[in-house]
């Protein structure tokens, strides 16, 4: 999905820059005319982003737009891997900084050259991934800025993701079913990488873009958080939020922002909720091909309470039943939390991040409480014993309970066909 723009930014200017000139493209990113009062949301910071980027530049290739066309074949179609609002993203490979050993195989996103927006957003992505360094974060490995007679061009080199994004394995048919326990340490680790950002660096970083197809799985899959071309510095010390022209991608972003303008490291932890029912449900956030009722993913899960018996009816069906129920249900209860109407009420991600832990924990340990009411029915009897009659009787009041407990659950099968075969003698 792309982006959205819904009110349009008046510090805009015609003007644009090239990569040298990266701190002055700073004033049309992070403006402190438009931070506002009362907050203590984040610490006190001296320095800016673009103040902390000065130090760390220098960790940045600066490739030629020759060098990065040859590494792609001339950007050869059969190596595009990515496109989105801001380009195409390429397969390529380059030589080593000393130029000896093996090409280094890397992802290289090329800017459409279509206006001034675009090229703000590469400003934010040099800047933010040029001060950023943590395991859950995609690393910038260089850039190239060319502004010649044929145009601008702007590119990024990143490092290469093998294992495509988490909106690929979720909902691409075409990839194997996302084993269970795998999403939960996928969103662990994305919050982890989220709590860094927000808590962890000297300027507070609100990501504003976080969604599925914006998280990375290297080899081992291993989440790491791509695509900052939307990311702001948070609010000073004394200051609640950040005001800012609202952008994002529809179906993840907050409704307090959308309808304030008002950022803050709030809004991530509301993107983060609408992930986690896209994890339980196997869903993308809005589904246009379904019928009205269930094309708001939010929406539809209301329908299904965490500690109703029909939640399990929200649960994705690729996955064969093969998760903890109990773990599924703490789950839901961290995304409501993650989803509260109030901003001040949502959690801080270092305190989900602690929830995921324990979630992971019991879906680890289980317990007899913890089976699905779906696994009774795969009950076995030995068969090189005979059973007695009373025996067998009893097996047969089970199963007949365990159908007419069914038949709360599951839909298109009436209430009336069970009770006609719980009626039913059973030899």
């Amino acid at each position: 999905m792309k982006c959205f723009y819904y009110f349009k930014d008046r510090t805009r200017t015609r003007e644009q820059r090239s990569a040298p000139e990266l701190k002055e493209g700073n004033k049309y990113d992070v403006s402190t005319a438009e931070r506002v009062t009362r907050s203590s949301c984040s610490a006190t910071s001296p320095r800016s982003i673009p103040e902390l980027y000065e130090e760390k530049a220098h960790n940045l290739r600066v490739f030629s737009f020759s060098e990065l066309r040859q590494a792609t074949n001339d950007f050869n179609r059969l190596l595009k891997i990515g496109e989105g609002g801001f380009g195409s993203v390429y397969k390529g490979s380059i030589k080593p900084v000393d130029g000896k050993g093996e090409p280094i195989v890397v992802a290289i996103k090329k800017l459409n050259r279509d206006g001034f927006q675009g090229h703000k957003q590469w400003v934010a992505e040099v800047q933010f991934l040029g001060v950023v360094e943590h395991p859950n974060l995609v690393k910038l490995i260089g850039y190239c800025a060319v502004d010649g007679e044929r145009g601008i061009q702007r590119l990024l080199v990143y490092e290469f993701m093998p294992n495509k994004s988490l909106e690929d394995h979720l909902f691409n048919r075409a990839h194997p079913t996302l084993p269970w326990q795998t999403r939960l340490q996928i969103v662990l680790e994305a919050a982890q990488g989220l709590t860094y950002l927000h808590e962890e660096l000297e300027v507070q970083v609100i990501y504003r873009d976080f969604k599925s197809s914006n998280v990375l799985l290297d080899k081992d899959f291993k989440p790491k958080l791509s695509d900052f071309g939307l990311a702001r510095e948070g609010p000073t010390a004394g200051n609640t939020h950040v005001s800012t022209a609202v952008v994002g991608t529809f179906g993840y972003a907050a409704p307090d922002y959308i309808q304030t303008g008002h950022l803050t490291s709030k809004s991530d932890v509301w993107s983060f909720g609408v992930v986690l029912y896209e994890i339980l449900t196997g869903r993308r956030s809005v589904e246009r091909n379904r019928p009205r009722s269930e094309q708001k993913l939010l929406d539809w899960v209301k329908q299904f309470p965490a500690d109703s018996k029909k939640f399990v009816m929200i649960m994705d069906p690729r996955l064969e039943n093969q998760y903890s129920l109990n773990a599924a249900r703490r789950l839901a209860k961290l995304a409501d939390t993650c989803l509260l109407k109030s901003a001040k009420d949502r959690p801080k991600m270092s305190q989900v991040v602690e929830s995921l832990k324990q979630i992971i924990q019991v879906s680890d340990e289980g317990s007899p409480s913890d089976t699905s009411f779906e696994c009774v029915e795969n009950e076995t009897v030995d068969s090189d014993k005979e059973p007695s009659q009373t025996g067998a009787s009893e097996s047969a009041k089970r199963r007949m309970a365990h159908l007419v407990k069914l038949s709360e659950h599951v839909g298109g099968i009436s209430r009336r066909g069970f009770m006609i075969m719980q009626r039913a003698k059973v030899t």
